[in-house]
């Protein structure tokens, strides 16, 4: 789903408000957002860069959640229920984003219908990928998972020129989306290089044969 298109819902007199009252920031790889647990002024949209969504467990391994990309929104949903975060953020790539304060939401939710309505839209297709990924966990192998994420990344990021994936991941940042040891992570990648599904360059990821990408994957079974 485009979350940018949400701001065509907008008045001219509502955009030239979020403009003078949003900050626009710059954040390097590393930086963090917000972290779970408190509170949050205001919700971020991302002009470039992409931003890792995580939760921590308790032993400290996070668990991503989703990447946000130039478009995207993120914390709007801790702003709209008035609670603290229930996920942290983090730069994975250098990024620049507007934040605008909870109150810019909270008023163009009871002023504009439209804009209100694409917005429970948004959030009810980011709990059907919640409810997706929970339902993956319990029913898939780690390599079928490992597959799908593969394909999720070509579909939200894309490939170059040469079919790499342009999102650069570590081994433990492909663990921690697919809910895995490192260890296995690094195993997997292996094989799938021996079976000519991928090629490894450092972080970055040929993708070879996205048909049996899609075949161990079962995405469409």
């Amino acid at each position: 789903m485009e979350t940018g298109s949400l701001f065509k819902y907008l008045t001219t007199d509502e955009i030239e408000k979020i403009n003078y009252e949003k900050d626009f920031r710059q954040y390097r790889r590393g930086d963090i957002l917000y972290h779970e647990g408190n509170r949050i002024s205001g919700f971020y949209c991302i002009n470039s860069g992409i931003i890792k969504v995580y939760k921590t467990g308790f032993d400290g391994k996070e668990q991503i959640i989703r990447f946000a990309k130039p478009g995207d929104i993120i914390a709007y949903r801790s702003v709209l229920s008035n609670e603290v975060a229930c996920t942290s953020a983090k730069v994975i790539e250098d990024c620049q984003v507007c934040f605008i304060p909870s109150e810019i939401l909270t008023s163009l939710v009871k002023t504009n219908p439209a804009y209100s309505l694409e917005l429970l839209k948004l959030a009810c297709h980011e709990l059907g990928e919640a409810n997706s990924f929970i339902t993956d966990i319990a029913q898939k192998t780690v390599r079928e998972r490992l597959a799908e994420i593969l394909l999720l990344l070509v579909n939200d990021f894309g490939v170059d020129d040469h079919d790499y994936l342009k999102i650069a991941l570590t081994r433990e940042e492909l663990a921690n989306i697919v809910g895995t040891a490192t260890e296995s992570v690094i195993r997997l990648l292996s094989e799938f290089k021996s079976d000519s599904l991928v090629e490894l360059n450092g972080r970055k990821i040929r993708i070879m044969n996205l048909k049996g990408l899609e075949k161990i994957s079962n995405v469409f079974s």
